[in-house]
């Protein structure tokens, strides 16, 4: 049996595929998880042999819980299912160590498949975007992603240097590389340019 943890913050969805794996005879959905916070403990406690996971998700992103997973170098497999059509998100993700990238449009039995190829060790991505992936490189660091991310939700430089613990200086330096790196003139057009390409 290919055991599942499913990680997706729509519930609907998120009982939807469930009940869609269920019918496979080889693969079991052995937990899901809301956000990635929960989707991480969980991951702990039932050590599923695949985590599928969205990237948008509250706590930790599906990309976050991909890099954490090959930080702590974990046995388990993880397989994105997203709206995101983007080959920025995609070029993260398998610099995460994902095994799997397809979207969420993509007929049932495709996910099924693609399961059973990255249990077998295979890699399975959605081929139109592992064109587009090889295209632009992302030219943001982490530090200057996740802050401007922050930035982009709304967070003024004073908020973004207390959650990150840095001091408010740092916090405007990283702003105004990405601002630099993007080409533009603010952070919000910032962030919107990143988004738009798949680095944030």
């Amino acid at each position: 049996m290919i055991r599942i943890l499913l990680a997706e913050d729509q519930a609907m969805l998120r009982g939807a595929l469930a009940a869609l794996l269920g019918m496979e005879a080889d693969i079991e959905v052995v937990g899901d998880a809301g956000d990635g916070e929960a989707a991480w403990r969980e991951l702990q406690r039932l050590s599923p042999d695949i985590l599928v996971t969205d990237i948008e998700m509250p706590g930790l992103t599906g990309l976050e819980l991909a890099q954490r997973i090959q930080r702590q170098g974990l046995p388990v497999k993880v397989v994105i299912v997203t709206t995101f059509a983007r080959g920025g998100f995609l070029r993260r993700a398998l610099d995460a160590g994902v095994s799997g990238y397809l979207l969420k449009d993509a007929p049932a039995e495709q996910l099924a498949a693609a399961l059973r190829q990255v249990h077998r060790g295979g890699r399975a991505i959605d081929p139109q975007l592992a064109l587009e992936a090889w295209g632009e490189a992302d030219p943001l660091s982490e530090r200057e992603r996740r802050v401007l991310r922050l930035a982009g939700e709304g967070m003024s430089a004073t908020d973004i240097a207390a959650q990150l613990n840095l001091s408010h200086g740092t916090v405007r330096n990283y702003l105004s590389e990405a601002i630099g790196k993007l080409g533009v003139g603010n952070r919000i057009e910032a962030y919107r340019l990143a988004r738009e390409k798949g680095w944030l």
